[in-house]
C-alpha cells in the first residue's frame, strides 16, 4: 500500500485499496479503535450515567414547559375571544340606546376646585 506524494494530484488518495481514500481509512481505523476497546473506566461509566440523568430531567423540565405553553396559549385565545364578545356586546348597547356622545372628562389642573359644570351638550 502506497499514499501518494504531496506534489501529486491525488495525495490523499491510497493505492492498492481501490477508491479508499487516506481520510477514509483513517476515520475507519478510528471508528474501530474505539469500538473494540476492552474496557470503559468506572469514571467514564458514571460520568455517562450523569449526563444521562440530566438527560432525562431536561427533557422531563421541556415536555412540562411545553404543556405549560400549551394551555397559555389555549388561555389567552378563549380571553381574546371572551373580549371581543364583550366588545361586541358593548357596541351593540350602545347603538341601541343612541346616545353616543359621552360626557367630556375632567382633568383637574394644580389641584385647583372644579370648573363650574358645563352646558348640556346638543348631541
Amino acid at each position: 500500500m502506497e499514499v501518494g506524494s504531496s506534489s501529486g494530484p491525488d495525495k490523499n488518495r491510497v493505492y492498492g485499496l481501490s477508491n479508499t481514500t487516506a481520510e477514509n481509512l483513517r476515520a475507519a481505523h478510528s471508528v474501530s479503535t474505539v469500538g473494540s476497546s476492552q474496557s470503559v473506566s468506572s469514571t467514564q461509566s458514571k460520568e455517562f450515567v450523569a449526563l444521562q440523568q440530566h438527560t432525562a430531567q431536561f427533557t422531563e423540565k421541556y415536555d412540562h414547559l411545553s404543556a405549560s405553553y400549551g394551555q397559555l396559549k389555549a388561555d389567552n385565545a378563549q380571553q381574546k375571544a371572551e373580549h371581543d364578545q364583550l366588545r361586541e356586546f358593548v357596541m351593540n348597547m350602545a347603538s341601541q340606546s343612541g346616545n353616543t356622545c359621552a360626557p367630556p372628562p375632567f382633568w383637574p389642573y394644580n389641584n385647583q376646585p372644579p370648573p363650574p359644570p358645563p352646558a348640556p351638550s346638543l348631541c
